[in-house]
């Protein structure tokens, strides 16, 4: 196979990264581009060699990593920041062909915030401290001591944003990565690793594998010097991880599947309600967060639709490279031919599609509001992820609070309403990792970020991150022990 691809003039190398140099595999798999199906390239298929190769790489690297200063380690972050914001262009055209999501949010946020993870893990590590503590005269100090190599597996929807959140507390803490991109949007990990080396980082320090699933997903993840687990997908997939992790107990981070609620309040800013609402197709709706049940109350229903209708069907889908596009394609004729199973099940059981519920020309699905959905049916309470959503009125707050978490997952949820007490008390209820009220998606990287539920297991960012990708150590010191004192 080829060593290198040419992707909307960027070289890209499809080989994996592992040990600080390129390697082939024996076998590959076809990259597409979802705009318009085209092949971009046969990218290296690797296996359980190439993954025991990664982790033991990972390994070996990580004494002479985890015995770097903080201040070191965090330079060399700075460092990637710098390489990912010169090539940001060249990131933002290769992760649009490569998955679909749109040129201009790659240029304006996706690929600026990949630089900040670096630079945000950087900064905190360098300010990373617990205050010391008294028991009877005793010292207490707690450090965080990195764990070892970390096996970081990541979806397609958002590639390279997704994989640094992992990436970059990960090594800032003094741990080796071993990263597995999605087989469907492999591409800008590839290039990581170029502006990782680039950067200084040292061989072994960060590894690069693709491949697909289990194939070579549990080699990686039954490991037996695999020190930590961080996965972001679907449930199954967490299930089958959880369960070769098992026998190595393994500690685990899982960002799974979402059927978030938005719920507006007859009291909300209608014209912000539905601006949110509408916000739910960013991506395609290919985003775990999303929104996707629009709980309305019933005295504000029908105006509320009205609006949403009106500035949904005028939203533009198309080439996601154009700069008046405002939804580009699903990645994958499966996932289009998934989202597609759901809403023709959904419209045979009662629902009613108020606009789209009809695939388009390609892999583009056009933007979906579904009615007349009861809360136990499968579209209700099955993650779909695309660009699918559905309606239902509530009459009071105990309504719209039962209605929210009555599905097995807790991501996310979001809050329009123009009273602050019942924002608190409402938030208060919900069973989510994170709850936006009168906003979305606003995401700081030093407040805590997972799921409940069937949502997910643990929570990263800011310190959780450290207390994740570290062994936290308790040191108690008797005063007045020493037998010498060195003045």
């Amino acid at each position: 196979m080829p060593e290198k691809i040419t992707v909307a003039g960027v070289s890209v190398d499809t080989r994996h990264w592992i040990g600080g140099r390129r390697v082939a595999s024996d076998g590959t798999f076809t990259d597409y581009s979802p705009i318009d199906g085209s092949v971009l390239g046969e990218i290296a298929r690797g296996g359980p060699d190439e993954a025991g190769d990664a982790v033991v790489a990972a390994r070996d690297a990580f004494p002479a990593w985890a015995g770097t200063s903080r201040g070191e380690r965090a330079r060399i972050l700075h460092a990637i920041a710098d390489g990912v914001e010169k090539r940001l262009e060249e990131l933002a055209i290769v992760e649009t062909t490569d998955n679909g999501a749109l040129l201009r949010s790659h240029r304006r946020g996706v690929m600026p915030r990949v630089a900040h993870n670096f630079r945000f893990f950087a900064d905190w590590l360098l300010t990373l401290e617990h205050e010391d503590f008294d028991t009877r005269g005793h010292t207490n100090h707690v450090s965080w001591d990195p764990a070892g190599p970390c096996v970081l597996i990541t979806p397609w929807n958002a590639p390279l944003m997704l994989a640094t959140w992992k990436v970059a507390p990960a090594l800032a803490a003094g741990n080796t990565v071993v990263l597995k991109p999605a087989e469907w949007s492999p591409l800008t990990a590839s290039l990581l690793a170029d502006i990782a080396a680039e950067a200084g980082l040292p061989a072994g320090v960060l590894n690069v594998v693709q491949g697909y699933g289990s194939e070579i997903g549990d080699a990686l993840t039954a490991h037996p010097d695999a020190r930590r687990i961080s996965f972001t997908g679907s449930v199954p997939t967490a299930r089958r991880i959880a369960a070769s992790a098992a026998a190595n107990l393994t500690p685990l981070s899982l960002e799974l599947g979402g059927k978030s609620p938005l719920l507006v309040f007859a009291d909300a800013d209608l014209d912000l309600a539905v601006d949110l609402a509408v916000e739910q197709y960013d991506n395609a709706g290919q985003v775990c967060l999303a929104g996707t049940r629009l709980l309305v109350e019933e005295p504000v229903a029908e105006e509320f639709t009205r609006r949403f209708v009106e500035k949904a069907t005028a939203l533009r889908q198309g080439d996601p490279r154009d700069e008046a596009t405002d939804i580009g394609p699903t990645i994958h004729p499966r996932q289009l031919g998934k989202i597609d199973g759901f809403v023709r099940r959904a419209v045979a059981a009662g629902a009613r599609a108020v606009i789209g519920g009809h695939r388009k020309d390609g892999q583009y699905y056009a933007p979906t509001l579904l009615t007349g959905v009861t809360q136990d049916s499968e579209i209700v309470q099955e993650e779909v992820f695309g660009p699918v959503l559905t309606l239902q009125t509530f009459t009071g707050e105990d309504e719209a609070v039962r209605l929210a978490n009555d599905t097995r997952f807790g991501l996310a949820a979001t809050v329009a309403t123009g009273d602050r007490e019942r924002a608190e008390r409402v938030s208060a209820q919900l069973v989510a990792g994170t709850v936006w009220v009168n906003c979305f998606f606003v995401r700081d990287l030093q407040a805590p970020f997972g799921g409940s539920r069937q949502s997910g297991v643990g929570r990263e960012g800011g310190t959780w991150s450290f207390d994740f990708y570290c062994d936290l150590k308790n040191t108690v010191t008797a005063p007045n022990g020493w037998s010498q004192d060195h003045g």
